[in-house]
Parts: C-alpha cells; sequence; structure tokens
C-alpha cells in the first residue's frame, strides 16, 4: 500500500489526483502531519508526502531502521513539478514510484542513487536475493573497474559492463557459499523442492527436512522457487504453512501428471494414498530439470514428509519489441523498459541507430543490414536458448511485417517470449491524415518478395470488392515499380475516381511529408518504400482537409 500525505490545499489536490489514478493502491491519511507520516511509515510499503524534503527528512528520521526495512519515501513539492526519490530508491521501490508519479501529475522525476544515474543495474534491483559485498562491487562497476561475472547457473540478467577477470566479482549461483573480498553472490530461484507429507505432518517436521536436504547438498534456501506437491495435499496445513515461510509458492499437481514422470524411487505408499507411485521427486521433476536430492524422508518416528530437490535451468527471455514509426514519443513506456532489461539486443542497423541511447552500458548490440530478417530471427532466438535477456526491435509493431513472426516460427517452448506492441506505420499516418480507418479496414504488402503476385492481387480484389478501406505497405522500390498501379487499378473498377487517398511517408520522423490526393489523381511514381498509401472505401470523404472515413454508413447518409 501507498500512503499519501499532504500539509497544504494544493498539496491536497495533487494527493487526491494520484489516490483517484490508484485507488486500489493508495490509502490517504488525514490529520497532524506528524502523526500521519508516523503512522503511514509503519503501515505502508512506499509513502508519497506533498511536503518540502527538509520537512519529510526532520519527520521520517527518528523512525529509520533501516535500508531493508525502511518504507520508500517520494517527496512532491508544491507545484507539482518534481516527484524525488528521498529513501528507498531500490529496496524500497522509491525510484521506481517516482516514475510513476511523474507519469501521473506530469511531474519530473528526480533519481540520485549512483546506478540509475548512469543507467547501470543496481545488484539489488534484480529482483534476487544478493549477499556479500554489494556496496563495493557495485562502486567497481560504477568505477569502471573490472568486475567479472562468475555465472554456474543460467539466468536472464540485464546488461552488466563486466569483464572476463577482475578484481571484484558478481557470482550467480545456487550453492551455499561464503561471498570472498570484493564479490556479490545473486541468488536465482533455480531450486524445485517436491514434498509429501502425511495427514497432519508438522511444519517443523517438513522445514527440518527441507533444511537438511539443501544444507547437506550445498544448496541455497534463497533460491528455491517453489514447493510442489501432488493436488491432494493443497490444503495440507503443514505445506502450506512451510510454504509462507520460506516465502515461496506452493504448487500442486494432478495426481496423474505426476505418475506420468519417471523417478529413481517410485513407491506403492503413495500410489495407494494419492494415485501416484511418487510425490516428492515427481512434484520436483514435472518441469524436467536436474535432480540434486533423491528423495529422503524427514527424522519423525514414522516419518510424516519426504523431499527431492531439482534444478531447473533458468530459461531465456526473448522480447520482440516493436519501436513506433520512428518519432520518440511514440516508443511506447514498456518498449523502453524491455530495452534497458535486455543484455543482448539484435536488430536492423537503422533500427539500432534510432534507440542506441537508450541501452544499458555493456548491452551486446547484434546488427545487420536489410534483408537479414530470418537471419536475424534465428540469432536472437539462439542467444535466448543460451539463457540470455534478448531484445529483438522491429519498426512499428513488431507483429506487423516485422520481425515476430520469423521470430516466432524459430521458437519452441523452451524460451519464455515477450511480445511489446508499438504504434504501426497505418496508424501513424492514419492520424496524420484525419481518420480514414473508422470503419473496417485491411492492410496489405505489395512486396512480392514472399507472396506471390497473384496471391496479393486476389486479396487486394477481395478488399475491394468487400469495400474495405485499404493500407498498403511496400508500395513502389525500384525494382517493383508496377504492383501499385496495378493494385490501384483494381480498386479503382469498385470505387470512384474521387475517392480519397492518404500519402504519408516518413510518418512521424522529421523529413515526414502528407499529401491527400484522389484515386484518379495519384502518380505512384511519387511512392517509394517509405512511403504508406491509404485508399478509402466508398464512404470516405475528405473533410475539411482531412480524410475521414465514417464509423457507419446511416451516419454518413444522414449527415450528407
Amino acid at each position: 500500500m501507498i500512503g499519501l500525505i499532504s500539509a497544504t490545499a494544493a498539496g491536497a489536490a495533487a494527493r487526491d489526483r494520484l489516490a483517484a489514478a490508484w485507488p486500489d493502491r493508495t490509502r490517504v491519511y488525514d490529520g497532524p502531519v506528524a502523526d500521519a507520516v508516523r503512522t503511514a511509515f509503519a503501515e505502508c510499503d512506499r509513502l508519497v508526502c506533498f511536503l518540502a524534503t527538509g520537512a519529510v527528512v526532520r519527520l521520517v528520521a527518528p523512525l529509520l531502521h533501516g535500508k531493508t526495512d525502511d518504507p520508500g519515501v517520494v517527496c512532491v513539492d508544491e507545484a507539482g513539478r518534481f516527484a524525488v526519490s528521498l529513501l528507498g530508491g531500490h529496496g524500497g521501490g522509491a525510484n521506481e514510484l517516482a516514475r510513476e508519479v511523474g507519469e501521473v501529475l506530469g511531474a519530473e522525476p528526480v533519481v540520485t542513487t549512483a546506478t540509475d544515474a548512469v543507467g547501470l543495474p543496481g545488484l539489488d534491483t534484480l529482483g534476487l536475493p544478493v549477499e556479500g559485498d554489494v556496496a563495493a562491487v557495485s562502486r567497481a562497476l560504477l568505477d569502471g573497474e573490472a568486475v567479472a561475472l562468475r555465472a554456474e547457473v543460467t539466468w536472464p540478467l540485464p546488461p552488466l559492463p563486466v569483464a572476463a577477470e577482475g578484481a571484484y566479482t558478481v557470482r550467480v549461483t545456487d550453492r551455499l557459499v561464503e561471498p570472498g573480498d570484493g564479490e556479490a553472490v545473486l541468488r536465482p530461484p533455480t531450486l524445485v523442492v517436491g514434498v509429501g507429507a502425511s495427514k497432519g505432518a508438522p511444519v517443523e517436521e517438513v522445514l527440518g527436512l527441507v533444511g537438511d536436504a539443501l544444507r547437506e547438498a550445498g544448496l541455497s534456501a534463497a533460491s528455491v522457487a517453489e514447493l510442489a506437491t501432488v493436488d491432494a495435499k493443497a490444503g495440507e496445513p503443514g505445506l502450506v504453512e512451510a510454504a509462507r515461510r520460506l516465502g515461496v509458492p506452493l504448487v500442486t499437481h494432478p495426481a496423474g501428471e505426476l505418475a506420468r514422470v519417471e523417478v529413481p524411487n517410485p513407491s506403492d505408499a503413495p500410489l495407494a494414498a494419492v494415485g501416484t507411485p511418487s510425490v516428492a521427486e515427481a512434484a520436483a521433476l514435472v518441469g524436467g530439470g536436474e535432480l540434486l536430492v533423491p528423495k529422503r524422508k524427514s527424522a519423525g518416528s514414522p516419518a510424516m514428509a519426504t523431499c527431492a530437490v531439482v534444478r531447473r535451468q533458468g530459461r531465456g527471455r526473448l522480447a520482440v519489441v516493436g519501436l513506433g514509426p520512428g518519432a520518440r514519443d511514440l516508443l511506447t513506456p514498456r518498449a523502453r523498459d524491455e530495452l534497458r532489461r535486455a543484455s543482448v539486443l539484435v536488430g536492423l542497423d537503422q533500427y539500432v541507430d534510432q534507440i542506441r541511447d537508450l541501452l544499458r552500458p555493456g548491452t551486446r548490440v547484434l546488427e545487420s543490414g536489410l534483408g537479414a530478417e530470418e537471419e536475424r530471427a534465428r540469432t536472437a532466438v539462439e542467444e535466448a536458448r543460451r539463457g540470455q535477456a534478448v531484445a529483438l526491435i522491429g519498426s512499428g509493431d513488431a507483429g506487423v511485417y516485422a520481425m515476430a513472426s520469423p521470430a516466432l516460427a524459430e521458437a519452441s517452448d523452451d524460451i519464455d517470449v515477450v511480445g511489446v506492441p508499438g504504434v504501426t506505420a497505418a496508424l501513424a499516418a492514419g492520424a496524420l491524415l484525419g481518420a480514414p480507418l473508422g470503419h473496417d479496414h485491411v492492410s496489405i504488402s505489395l512486396s512480392d518478395l514472399h507472396t506471390p503476385w497473384e496471391v496479393i492481387e486476389r486479396r487486394v480484389r477481395a478488399a475491394a470488392e468487400a469495400d474495405l478501406v485499404v493500407t498498403f505497405y511496400n508500395p513502389r522500390s525500384r525494382g517493383r515499380d508496377w504492383q501499385l498501379p496495378k493494385a490501384l487499378a483494381v480498386l479503382a473498377g469498385h470505387r470512384a475516381p474521387a475517392t480519397p487517398v492518404g500519402v504519408v511517408r516518413n510518418a512521424s520522423r522529421a523529413d515526414e511529408s502528407v499529401r491527400l490526393t484522389t484515386l484518379a489523381a495519384l502518380d505512384p511514381a511519387t511512392v517509394d518504400m517509405m512511403t504508406v498509401v491509404t485508399v478509402g472505401n466508398t464512404a470516405t470523404r475528405d473533410i475539411a482537409g482531412r480524410m475521414v472515413t465514417p464509423r457507419g454508413y446511416r451516419w454518413q447518409e444522414e449527415t450528407r
């Protein structure tokens, strides 16, 4: 919960805007400011104080316990110009909160933590438990000193400017190791603990068994991702409480699914009790992985719990990111986040140049020229299969005549794939032309490099007969100069010569051009590959120099 505190009418107005935007995330604290801050500090994960930073410093100073315990605090000034991350920038989430507050209120987020200031991900912001000499390693990264990455298990990390060797080390492991001098240890959630339990098994017996199994195998409890068991034990109090104390979910599987998992130590007892010859081993292995600890029993007499431990390799992550039509302000916040999250960026060289300044230091860039789409798709998938966090970029929306389809044709279920939508060329052009896409519409590429012309022509004819607004992508190049005239001729057989046609080149970029003409007057020679051509339907009109397609024919008839 986010506590909201204000002292003046102006502050209260901004506070109320934030409360209205986030009704389920915020709580307003009224009354004397000192009392409100004290109460909110104890009850909330984060605070937004519409007060001067000096006042908030004095109010929270007596309440501070430590960076791992204190809530994040953001201050917003009286005029609502700045959202200052004051306390708990990383651990308390104040940096991200300052950015979110800025988006809602139109304020400038002020973040002063060193890693954020230079674009480096903080080691304590990666969503993984981190131990050791975190401050020293972070300083070394900031100072450009050689920091080695020692990854004992695979996990998709954001970019870090690391070297092969160095006096400092970032170690990625699920092993129970003590960090050395100048070493920060990241604990990825790679371990799955399968558990079985008799009815009424005490939580202490379950936790003792799991703790002993991990410790004797040299594994860290901080890397446990889940406890797993059979559906029949979903409500077993000892398992539910054990998962709660470990801070992980209790994941359950149907007995039939577990029965199909090959295990080294099947037993008749669980088969009779819950319908599967294995619970602990099968539940741990159901998603694949390496069995590190075979089934073992608890020390009780009789033993009331069993467990097994499996290591699952971290899955690589492929984000297919649409960059929009070119203007920086049409690049979505989600796309920005994915660009900063990726340790590997794959893309067409000219698109890479558009967003190179947004990449974090240490990002590995794999760029290539025109005509290498399938090669880029294969490269991106291969990097993800190596456990990397990969961003594959395309212009507009990556799923529209872009990189998503070749990439997903290569990808299997061994990696995670995330699609990040972008503003398409058709939408960008439509916004510049007016409202040409106000009714049913279709996009058709006139490039016959991958699609036979006979297929393209059949689609154009179908769109013409269905009276759909048509946006042509890839309309004309030096080597393909006859397809657009032929497509326009097909449409002309079903539409009047005065049908509005919009011609937009380089939509949203510095050299954009927008022209409204007609089906009869359009000269195809004025069109190239950087252009989209939008042809209206029989209801589309030129109204005050704007291309408008009514939402319905009845509306259009009534307003003539």
